[in-house]
């Protein structure tokens, strides 16, 4: 991935351990969690050696989660990317994964759509992906209306470790 890219309101740049106090904030809020089926980190430890993997998702696979900047002030919104996935969810493997996580006074305002977008135009245009996936929580409507408005199609819902989520893709034509 390149060190950086841009939408219209919107740059995205590789997480960088400077950025640590911003993922604690957005992290550590429950509210955040309410649908990711897991819990609020507790320690600055935890951001560190999720940077540090992210980090080293950039050098072995080409792809992972970046930070997302707010182009107009600089401001730390939260994250967007394609990861590749090795581990098997919903019988795929081996596939790129398009996620996002904002903080929670950024939600609302169109930025996980728009990074979505970019995300998936650099995908196929720039990586040369042929498909890409996304899935989330049965119950996360926003994150639902988020995927379909990228472009994304619903293709089903599946049990993610016996929660129900849902399934969608997006084929580069």
């Amino acid at each position: 991935m390149p060190e950086t890219f841009e939408s219209e309101r919107l740059l995205f740049r590789e997480l960088l351990p400077s950025d640590e106090d911003s993922l604690f904030e957005m992290d550590s809020d429950p509210d955040v969690h309410r649908y990711l089926g897991n819990t609020p980190v507790q320690s600055m430890d935890e951001i560190r050696s999720a940077i540090t993997m992210i980090r080293q998702q950039y050098l072995d696979n080409g792809a992972a989660r970046m930070a997302v900047i707010l182009k107009e002030t600089g401001e730390f919104l939260g994250w967007a990317g394609l990861k590749f996935m090795e581990h098997e969810i919903n019988g795929h493997i081996n596939h790129f994964d398009l996620g996002y996580r904002f903080m929670k006074r950024h939600w609302g305002k169109g930025y996980a759509t728009e990074a979505a977008k970019a995300f998936i135009d650099y995908g196929f245009n720039v990586m040369g992906l042929s498909k890409i996936n996304a899935y989330a929580d049965a119950g996360n409507i926003n994150s639902h209306s988020v995927l379909e408005k990228a472009g994304l199609k619903y293709i089903g819902t599946f049990y993610d470790e016996g929660s129900p989520s849902v399934w969608y893709e997006i084929t580069n034509r």
